[in-house]
């Protein structure tokens, strides 16, 4: 049990780990959730979940919303079904790690936030302005993380298409032909759903699915939507004594393209990069999990490079 509570405590401590957070997240979510369905469901008072549920999911009905306008972000960190959770996190580990590696720690906050947020506002204008969705109208909303793990499956596939994922059965597959096939699955299902809840958990596939390109061609043009959120998660974070991450991930038009640029390491205070240090290696790779691989100068790839060599 005490090494399960140092694994939790980790979570938390190790910087930079943002992927890993939210995903724990989820997990506390979804087992709280549960434990409180069956509570009430053994106790003979099951209609007592939908009343709290009210206040977790988000509703269709736009007067609904405007009473309880927080569930545009608690829904997109819950999850009831078992094998919604799993599929959910487990894709999103794998694409995630995919954007923090390249793009940093705040890529992957800001591609969550900004993909559930995309996917309820989606779901909230189809169900109150279009007569197909509007009969389909369910008693309680919609949750699920699955918006936000569409907008970063859609950017890890939008700023590096041909990177390939070992899939069982099909072998090495470019995570772009996984990105397209997801999404017109997501399409073509808001038509062929047999529930309220599978068309609008297709429409909010796509929400995040948009999101997630709109903001990797922002980011290429040196327009990072990640600063604003960061800025805010840090300004939230800081009125407890502590930031929410070691660093903002915030990068301008400048920093979007340094790896590009002759922009000299040594100023940092890198040794030579002919004898990296250890101290050179480690500030390296802090910068690489706060930013991602393509914040480095051209001598810090040298130096990662020259460290790797070293036998």
């Amino acid at each position: 049990m005490s090494a399960l509570t140092d694994e939790f405590k980790n979570v938390w401590v190790k910087p930079n780990n943002a992927l890993m957070q939210i995903i724990v997240i989820n997990l506390l979510v979804f087992l709280v959730i549960n434990l409180l369905y069956v509570g009430l469901a053994v106790s003979g008072v099951r209609d007592l979940y939908g009343a709290i549920a009210q206040f977790i999911y988000i509703p269709a009905p736009i007067e609904k919303f405007l009473w309880r306008p927080w569930t545009l972000i608690t829904y997109f960190f819950t999850h009831q079904n078992p094998l919604h959770i799993l599929f959910n996190m487990w894709i999103m580990y794998w694409f995630g790690l995919i954007i923090k590696d390249f793009l940093g720690n705040g890529k992957v906050i800001a591609l969550y936030v900004l993909g559930g947020i995309a996917g309820g506002i989606i779901y909230l204008i189809c169900f109150n302005t279009l007569p197909y969705f509007k009969a389909l109208t369910p008693e309680l909303g919609m949750l699920g993380a699955s918006a936000c793990v569409y907008a970063i499956v859609t950017a890890a596939a939008t700023y590096k298409p041909h990177l390939e994922m070992n899939l069982l059965f099909f072998g090495n597959v470019k995570i772009v032909y996984i990105a397209i096939i997801v999404i017109f699955l997501s399409f073509i299902g808001i038509g062929a759903a047999s529930s309220d809840a599978g068309a609008g958990g297709n429409l909010a596939h796509l929400g995040g699915a948009l999101i997630g390109y709109v903001f990797i061609k922002q980011y290429e043009r040196g327009s990072d939507w990640s600063i604003p959120i960061m800025r805010f998660l840090n300004m939230i974070a800081g009125l407890f004594g502590r930031k929410y991450t070691s660093r903002t991930g915030n990068t301008s038009k400048a920093k979007a393209t340094a790896g590009k640029t002759g922009n000299s390491s040594k100023s940092k205070g890198y040794t030579s990069a002919a004898t990296p240090t250890q101290d050179d290696i480690d500030a390296i790779l802090d910068k690489i999990s706060a930013n991602g691989y393509e914040s480095l100068t051209t001598e810090e790839k040298q130096i990662l490079f020259k460290a790797s060599q070293k036998k």
